[in-house]
């Protein structure tokens, strides 16, 4: 598994890089201007309507796959895939004729304050984006197959994606703006048949059957039905943060976007992976009834993502603006944009270590096939959001939305590992020693490096002020945490050395 868990974070790593392309072409050519607001809300809106039975798919589907697997045989393993398929393309359909009619309210729902052109522009785009709820429903039933079925590479379907879109944007600047939203539909078109020739590699053959009286099913939609219903509430916040940012500036929408990248490029990276591959390890533990051991490989990845997470959050706190105008500073990209996305940026931090634990613990939630615990608790942490977006943005603008989110993640982490712990028992009390470590460490290396920027800026200029200062920053991060003994450092080490064994043989 740890192997795995390596080889996946390298692989989106890649994926990652690509999207943070993604998002530097997009600022270069269009900055924060109201086309990216307009190509960004394209996009985003089918992904929101969509969330929510993607995320009842990869909720129910894998812990029923391997119940009918240990049980019944991979056959009708394979034939509960096939019902949910059928199953979701049906729910897609519905979602397909409500967004082609109700567009224009949707649009507003979601950006209330678009002029005339931009809400014109954002209407055809989501028309034709809105195509693509088919192709997603099929990724996300072929991406939980190859997940339970242990084949974990099917993250691969990132980079081609991200290409496309990349080529799209650059053509829609020469040639035609509405490949804009051509592009993000034939970004899943490849995602589905790169999933698709996977499946079929590993047996999944298509068949037309529903299996109305199928038990599985019945119990997948189950166990769907509360995470469908706790993804529909906390939509009700990117749809609050749009509206309100598009109301606060324009480019609001897309400062929080290419801030929000930052911090999920991070997330997706330690997160992600670890998660990918230990959601069905949980799940077969607690098919076994080992609760012992599934919490001790909840410990150890609580204390994995922290060591990794924790240092990058800091980073963002001490450098949002030079590592927004780094990364996001040149063409179309102007002071303003810097501004706007660097105070995203810098309040989102607060939060990035929440929203990657939240992730892992409402797995294990579902792992534990109670997936109505999550769903209350998401629902009182996105009513804090609201509120809070209300009571900040007046204030901090567009910086003041981005904290709401962060507090609002801090309280559902809190709200989280209380219930589980009530759940599983008492955790190690070396997971509290550990965190406790590895935040003196952060908060060391953010001061050196803080000085370190602010020592140089003036002399060399805020490039090699910045790479400086992040290198002796990682380096003192990675000595201090050797000098306190983190036990879980030499479990790194010891993966690390194994895969490179590996490579060698």
């Amino acid at each position: 598994m740890k192997k795995t868990v390596l080889i996946l974070m390298i692989v989106t790593l890649l994926s990652k890089i690509l999207g943070f392309f993604r998002d530097i072409i997009l600022s270069y050519y269009y900055g924060a201007s109201f086309i990216s607001d307009v190509y960004l809300v394209s996009i985003t809106i089918p992904t929101v309507l969509y969330a929510m039975i993607n995320t009842g798919i990869v909720t129910g589907f894998v812990p029923v796959f391997t119940k009918v697997e240990i049980e019944k045989g991979i056959s009708r393993a394979k034939l509960f895939t096939n019902h949910s398929l059928n199953l979701v393309l049906i729910l897609c359909t519905g979602l397909f004729i409500v967004g082609e009619i109700f567009t224009e309210g949707i649009i507003f729902l979601f950006a209330s304050g678009f002029g005339e052109e931009a809400f014109h522009l954002a209407v055809q785009f989501t028309r034709i984006t809105f195509v693509g709820v088919y192709l997603s429903g099929c990724i996300s039933v072929f991406f939980s197959y190859l997940q339970a079925r242990g084949i974990f590479m099917a993250a691969l379907m990132g980079l081609p994606a991200n290409i496309i879109i990349i080529a799209s944007i650059i053509i829609s600047k020469h040639l035609d703006l509405y490949m804009l939203a051509y592009g993000a539909l034939l970004s899943l078109v490849s995602q589905f048949i790169l999933l698709l020739v996977m499946s079929i590699k590993q047996g999944y053959r298509y068949e037309f059957k529903l299996g109305k009286k199928n038990e599985h099913l019945k119990k997948m939609v189950g166990l769907a039905m509360p995470a469908i219903i706790g993804t529909s509430v906390s939509q009700i916040n990117i749809l609050i943060d749009r509206t309100l940012a598009s109301q606060i500036t324009e480019g609001g929408i897309s400062a929080l976007n290419y801030a929000n990248t930052l911090n999920t490029f991070i997330e997706g990276i330690i997160a992600s992976s670890i998660i990918t591959v230990l959601y069905p390890t949980i799940s077969r533990l607690v098919a076994i009834n080992d609760l012992k051991q599934t919490k001790e490989v909840l410990s150890m990845s609580i204390i994995g993502i922290a060591a990794l997470v924790l240092p990058a959050s800091a980073g963002y706190v001490v450098l949002s603006e030079p590592i927004v105008t780094f990364l996001y500073g040149r063409g179309q990209f102007d002071n303003t944009a810097i501004l706007l996305t660097s105070s995203a940026l810098f309040y989102y931090s607060f939060g990035l270590m929440f929203s990657t634990l939240n992730a892992l613990l409402t797995k294990t939630f579902y792992s534990l096939q109670d997936s109505k615990t999550p769903v209350l608790l998401a629902a009182i942490s996105v009513l804090a959001n609201i509120l809070l977006n209300f009571a900040l943005s007046p204030y901090l603008g567009i910086g003041g939305l981005a904290l709401a989110t962060a507090i609002s993640n801090s309280l559902f982490t809190c709200l989280l590992f209380f219930y589980l712990s009530k759940r599983l028992g008492k955790f190690q009390a070396r997971l509290i020693k550990s965190l406790i470590k590895i935040i003196f460490c952060v908060l060391i290396m953010g001061l050196i490096s803080n000085h370190f920027y602010d020592l140089f800026v003036y002399k060399i200029g805020s490039v090699l002020s910045l790479l400086i200062s992040i290198f002796i920053g990682a380096i003192s991060y990675i000595g201090l945490v050797f000098l306190v003994r983190i036990p879980e450092v030499k479990e790194t080490l010891t993966v690390v050395k194994y895969f490179n064994h590996s490579k060698v043989n």
